[in-house]
């Protein structure tokens, strides 16, 4: 795909998803284009893409990577499409090989007609048609929410092929569920367009998007999810309110069978669950752990689907269940004393307007700390011109997809859909600074990083620099309503990461004078951003090419 049609894409995807108005009409249309706008901004993409046909339903499925086990991450209920699985697939393949597959009534899968297609048995059958296809003995496989129902199937009725069962956000009937009053009878009429009154059919029909909108506010009820819930109402529009009224009631199982069926599971179970959920409450899980054998992992604060909202944490239990799985392999590695360690810089550019600004500053370092290692972490092309300027590209910076900014792209738009960038970037990096210790990370506008290392404060163990021409995101005469939101949304989150941890940024330095900061807020109940500038940042003017020694000297004191 050509890169302007790539921008295109993926300013139609933001026009849909609440940067801009969403007509009702043409949803279908708005969907498919939301769906090719995924595809288009995947910073991996599959290594295998195939189907399966089961009784004349077509199942999509893809393959990631390669490793000494497969994981394979299971699609949970038909509103939403294998991507809600993206922030695992893109940093589990990195080490292992992983299996994704579209549910039947969502993303390239088909929608068959009727509640019988959409019995749980069928997608435990997807699964198994999904492991055939693709040459998959045994896996671990993950489940959040109902997904966790074809979870447990699968371990119960095809023991050989799972490997390791992992549990998140459980609706297994384990324990009372929460009460919802205001839940009427489905099928029947209507009583209220109030909160969960919405779980009704007539109401799907009548305004499917703003059922949509409503659920995934609670799925995700931690604040500045809104990127979360935007992207989740794309992939709910792939489907239509009678497909997912077909999928309702399909999972009948009461206490007693659940039990049953878990006593007959033989693999090693990883429960995790938020305490916080507002679908499912947490004593589910303790129950699935107890009746298992399990282990559980309780993300205190969290909501639903911690996968997504927590993928750091979520990401790194996986790897270390996986690998326990796995067993004892051989391994060959170097431990060096912390006093004949060389100094190690890693530079993190996050936009091509950067690099030849932080090139200097990494010269200037190594003047001022002879035998100063400077490693580089960026994609192509980048890469390439590290490389002929004799710079170290370290051999990570390979997985990370090419930077660039699209023709007529906003820098915040460009900024929100990048999430799977950013992500993947910090993964990346704490891969390095474990394998190998590093003194310092400097930060240019780096955003994922910077936003990934507050959300985990206990993984940092290097001083860190963030760098910055900007204090968040400017507000605009124009922005529209939905804009002004998402900005302020944006600019609080920032705020307050940076007021919880100060002791993350080491140095935070802005570029430009004082003046060239808008003297405006950030957002309702914010400072404004030269407030903001004055209290949390070392100004860094322009003055005849000596800002660069200055920075130099600040990041020289961390080593």
């Amino acid at each position: 795909m050509v890169s302007e049609d790539r921008a295109t894409i993926r300013r139609e995807y933001v026009t849909s998803t609440g940067l801009g108005v969403t007509p009702a009409r043409g949803a279908r249309m708005i969907a498919r284009r939301q769906h090719r706008a995924r595809v288009a901004m995947r910073v991996r993409p599959p290594d295998e893409v195939g189907e399966v046909v089961r009784d004349g339903v077509r199942i999509a499925y893809e393959t990631y990577g390669s490793g000494p086990a497969t994981i394979l991450v299971l699609p949970t209920w038909s509103v939403l499409d294998a991507g809600h699985g993206r922030f695992q697939l893109i940093d589990l393949a990195r080490h292992y090989r992983v299996v994704t597959f579209d549910p039947r009534g969502n993303g390239r899968s088909d929608r068959p007609e009727g509640q019988a297609a959409y019995a749980g048995r069928e997608f435990v059958e997807d699964a198994v048609a999904v492991l055939d296809a693709t040459g998959t003995d045994r896996a671990v496989v993950v489940a959040c929410s109902t997904a966790t129902h074809w979870l447990l199937g699968l371990a119960a009725e095809h023991p050989d092929r799972v490997l390791g069962a992992v549990a998140s956000g459980t609706n297994l009937p384990l324990a009372r569920g929460h009460d919802r009053p205001e839940i009427g009878p489905f099928h029947e009429p209507q009583r209220s367009t109030h909160g969960w009154a919405k779980f009704n059919a007539e109401y799907w029909r009548t305004d499917f998007e703003d059922f949509l909108r409503f659920f995934f506010s609670q799925v995700w009820t931690e604040k500045h999810s809104e990127r979360l819930i935007d992207v989740s109402v794309a992939a709910g529009l792939q489907t239509t309110p009678d497909v997912l009224i077909d999928t309702v009631g399909t999972n009948p199982m009461t206490e007693e069978e659940a039990v049953a069926l878990i006593r007959r599971t033989r693999c090693p179970w990883l429960v995790i669950h938020g305490d916080g959920d507002e679908l499912q409450p947490h004593a589910r899980a303790e129950r699935l752990a107890d009746v298992s054998g399990g282990s559980l992992v309780t993300f205190a604060g969290a909501g639903h689907c911690s996968g997504n909202r927590d993928p750091v944490r979520f990401n790194l239990l996986l790897r270390e269940f996986t690998d326990e799985l796995v067993g004892w392999r051989p391994r060959r590695s170097v431990w060096t004393r912390a006093q004949s360690r060389p100094r190690c810089v890693v530079m993190v550019p996050g936009s091509p307007q950067a690099l030849e600004r932080d090139r200097r500053i990494a010269d200037e370092l190594r003047t001022r700390r002879p035998g100063l290692e400077v490693e580089w972490l960026v994609g192509a092309p980048l890469r390439e011109i590290l490389v002929r300027a004799g710079e170290t590209v370290h051999p990570a910076a390979a997985q990370l997809p090419a930077t660039g900014d699209e023709p007529g792209e906003d820098a915040f738009e460009a900024w929100r859909n990048d999430d799977e960038r950013h992500f993947l970037s910090f993964m990346i990096l704490l891969d390095i600074v474990r394998e190998h210790p590093v003194d310092l990370v400097v930060a240019d506008a780096a955003w994922g990083i910077d936003h990934h290392l507050h959300d985990n404060p206990e993984l940092k163990s290097w001083s860190y620099a963030w760098l910055a021409d900007a204090v968040g995101w400017p507000m605009g005469p124009e922005a529209d309503e939905r804009r002004r939101f998402l900005v302020a949304d944006a600019n609080a989150e920032m705020i307050e990461q940076a007021e919880r941890y100060p002791r993350i940024r080491d140095r935070s330095m802005l570029f430009g004078s004082i003046e060239e900061v808008p003297d405006a807020p950030l957002g309702p109940g914010l400072p404004s951003a030269r407030t903001w500038a004055q209290d949390r940042f070392t100004l860094v003017p322009a003055d005849a090419g000596r800002e660069i020694s200055v920075v130099a000297d600040r990041l020289a004191e961390l080593l």
